[in-house]
């Protein structure tokens, strides 16, 4: 049973890393799409994916912290007192982020829509790099178990933690760039089309080399990971590599769909190579699964809500995502909206 539930825990964690994912790295390609003509409509593009969804994503995290202070409340303590201030950070910019995203388009004046613009593209790329640091400190065997706190600084100030932070970044920004594009196809712009598929492929290509990188780095820095990332999680990551190979061949092939299909499946093989890896520490190498486990009883409550999210909030949010996929939902940008991208 135990078991069981950190693989639903785990598993809304990879929900998250995906579609919240996707929606993060819409701020980067805004940050870059452009000045105010050239990238008018890229910007509109974004408005367009992100609008009715955005706020949807963020159940799994909501979700996932909830099975882990319910189900394994000890290492839920040791986690944040140990890494309170890049979870704070993370925080601090979601809150920022849907800020930007909503006040930017109901100010008036070219100024303040820029501004919060940048409020926007920014804390979409402080979420992720900090809850991809959280994610190293944690891997990295830097935080102790007993509900107890570790350095406050070092436990994420570390090569692995900023590796993964940059992972993360890296992984969102390519996610985001495949779905932009899926969506221009289906707004019928060919050159956006183009554009997305190309920034897809380089961004494809850096999430490589950083995953590279960060295997390197986990050799010495988190000798318990680099063991098992090398061993039981290596088809895993083999797997990763694969999909995302086909997922470029099938963006030059302007097989926009399959790419989306390939791109998740890609980035989520690699965020279960973590988990398979990790197992069965939550903690490595202090606190295990068994041991942070709560009474069976509680354990038994977590899964009976996790049957209730697939039965009640999973129909609903794939309709959600089938209607934005169709068009059949309000558009988020008006022509008045490009229009004043333009003027910017």
């Amino acid at each position: 049973m135990v078991d069981l539930v950190a693989f639903v825990l785990f598993g809304s964690i990879v929900c998250y890393a995906v579609m919240g994912g996707t929606d993060f790295g819409a701020g980067f390609w805004d940050l870059t799409a452009g000045g105010a003509t050239r990238g008018a409509r890229r910007r509109a593009l974004i408005d367009d994916a992100m609008g009715p969804v955005w706020e949807a994503n963020h159940v799994w995290l909501v979700f996932s912290l909830i099975v882990l202070w319910t189900a394994f409340s000890e290492a839920f303590a040791s986690i944040m007192l140990t890494l309170f201030v890049p979870i704070t950070l993370a925080a601090l910019g979601i809150v920022l982020r849907g800020s930007g995203f909503a006040f930017r388009k109901v100010v008036s004046g070219p100024a303040l829509k820029r501004f919060f613009g940048i409020v926007f593209a920014t804390s979409s790329l402080i979420v992720p790099f900090f809850l991809g640091a959280t994610a190293g400190g944690i891997a990295s065997e830097r935080v102790p178990s007993g509900g107890t706190a570790g350095d406050p600084w070092e436990s994420w100030l570390n090569s692995t933690s900023l590796v993964a932070g940059l992972l993360a970044v890296a992984a969102c920004i390519y996610l985001s760039a495949v779905w932009l594009g899926a969506n221009a196809h289906r707004l019928d712009e060919p050159d956006l089309v183009a554009d997305f598929r190309r920034r897809a492929i380089v961004s494809a290509i850096a999430v490589g080399a950083v995953a590279g990188v960060g295997l390197i780095v986990t050799r010495d820095d988190s000798p318990y990971l680099w063991n098992h990332l090398t061993g039981r999680a290596l088809p895993l990551i083999v797997l990763s590599v694969v999909i995302g190979l086909g997922a470029i061949v099938m963006l030059i092939r302007g097989s926009t769909v399959m790419a989306r299909v390939l791109a998740v499946g890609a980035v989520s093989a690699l965020v279960w190579s973590w988990g398979v890896a990790q197992f069965p520490y939550l903690l490595p190498t202090s606190l295990t699964l068994d041991a942070a486990a709560a009474p069976s009883g509680t354990l038994w409550a977590v899964l009976v809500v996790a049957v209730l999210v697939l039965v009640i909030c999973v129909p609903s949010l794939i309709m959600l995502y089938a209607l934005e996929k169709r068009g059949l939902l309000e558009p988020a940008t008006t022509q008045g909206d490009l229009g004043t991208f333009e003027a910017l």
